[in-house]
C-alpha cells in the first residue's frame, strides 16, 4: 500500500505543488484546506485542536507536510492573534500528533527568521527575525522541535509558481504591476532568491521518500532550500517586461534606498545555504527564473 501523506494548506501556492508532486510519485495524498476546501480537499480548521487530533487519528498518515501558514508579513503584523495561532501554536500541535502516530513531519519555515546581515545562512546560524511574521515562524520551529525532536523543518525564501490568483505570491503579483500603467515605486535594494514551488515540492517529496521508504532513513532537524539567483523585485519586473514584450517600464520606478515606513521591516539579504540538504543526497537543483517564466507566460 502506498504511504499516506497529509498536506495542510493544500489549496495554497506551495500546497498545490506538493500535492501534485506526491501524487505523481504514487503516494496516497490527503490534502486539507479551510476557506478554500473543495471536493478533493478535506475541510479542516487547524485552529480547532480537537478536530485536528481526531482527523490525524482517523487518517493514520505515514507523513504530514505542514504548508499552511500566514505568510504575508504586513497581514501578520495587523492580525497578530490569528497569525500566532496558525504560525506558532498549530505547528507544535501537529508535530506532537505526528510523533504520537509515528508519522514523519515537515514544517515549512522561512528565510525571514534571519535579520539579513550575515548571509549566506547555514542551518545552525542563530536566528534573529526583524518582524512579527518571522518571530511567529521561529516560534513555530521551536514548538515543532520541542514536541517532536525527529521532525524536519524546511526553510525556504520567496516563492513563485502556477497561481490561481497572482496575490498568492509576492513574485506573481508583480506581473499585474508590469502589465499595468499605474505609477509604482519598486524595491531595488533587498536581495531576493525567488524559488519555484515545483522545486520545493520535489525536495519535500525526496525528504518524505527517504523518511518513509524502505531504507528507513529519518530526515530530521533544520534544512534550507533556495534557488541561488540573486534578484531584486525591480529586476523581476524587468524580466517580466522582457518576456511580455513590454518596451517601457517607466511606470515602475526603482527604489534603491530602504524606506523606513514599511509596516513590517524586511531583512536585506537572507540567502540560505543548502549544504545540509546536499549532505543527505537530496538534489538542490533549481529551475532558471527566466526560463520558467518564459514557459509559463508564453505557452
Amino acid at each position: 500500500m502506498a504511504p499516506k501523506v497529509i498536506v495542510t494548506g493544500a489549496s495554497g501556492l506551495l500546497g498545490r505543488a506538493v500535492v501534485a508532486e506526491l501524487e505523481q510519485r504514487s503516494f496516497t495524498v490527503v490534502g486539507t484546506a479551510f476557506t478554500r476546501s473543495t471536493a478533493t480537499l478535506r475541510k479542516l480548521d487547524l485552529s480547532d485542536s480537537a478536530a485536528v487530533s481526531a482527523f490525524i487519528a482517523a487518517e493514520q498518515p505515514q507523513a504530514i507536510i505542514h504548508c499552511a501558514a500566514e505568510k504575508r508579513p504586513d497581514v501578520a503584523e495587523q492580525n497578530r492573534e490569528a497569525t500566532e495561532q496558525l504560525n506558532a501554536y498549530v505547528p507544535g500541535h501537529l508535530a506532537d500528533l505526528a510523533k504520537q502516530h509515528d508519522a514523519f513531519f515537515v514544517y515549512i519555515s522561512t528565510d525571514y527568521v534571519f535579520d539579513g546581515t550575515s548571509p549566506p545562512y547555514q542551518t545552525g546560524d542563530v536566528p534573529n527575525p526583524l518582524n512579527f511574521y518571522g518571530r511567529t515562524k521561529l516560534a513555530g520551529e521551536r514548538a515543532v522541535l520541542a514536541n517532536n525532536p525527529q521532525a524536519a523543518i524546511l526553510r525556504v525564501p520567496i516563492l513563485y509558481g502556477p497561481a490561481k490568483d497572482p496575490k498568492e505570491s509576492a513574485v506573481n503579483v508583480l506581473l499585474d504591476i508590469v502589465k499595468g500603467s499605474k505609477q509604482v515605486m519598486m524595491d531595488d535594494y533587498q536581495k531576493r532568491f525567488p524559488t519555484c514551488t515545483e522545486d520545493v515540492a520535489r525536495v519535500l517529496a525526496d525528504m518524505t521518500e527517504l523518511s518513509v521508504g524502505a531504507a528507513g532513513e529519518s530526515v530530521a532537524g533544520v534544512l534550507h532550500f533556495s534557488a541561488k539567483l540573486e534578484m531584486t523585485k525591480y529586476a523581476m519586473c524587468q524580466v517580466f517586461a522582457n518576456i511580455l514584450g513590454i518596451t517601457s517600464l517607466d511606470h515602475v520606478q526603482p527604489v534603491r534606498d530602504k524606506p523606513t515606513e514599511a509596516v513590517a521591516s524586511r531583512p536585506d539579504n537572507t540567502q540560505l545555504a543548502t549544504d545540509a540538504l546536499e549532505q543527505l543526497g537530496i538534489s538542490v537543483a533549481y529551475v532558471d527564473f527566466t526560463a520558467w517564466w518564459t514557459r509559463y507566460l508564453t505557452n
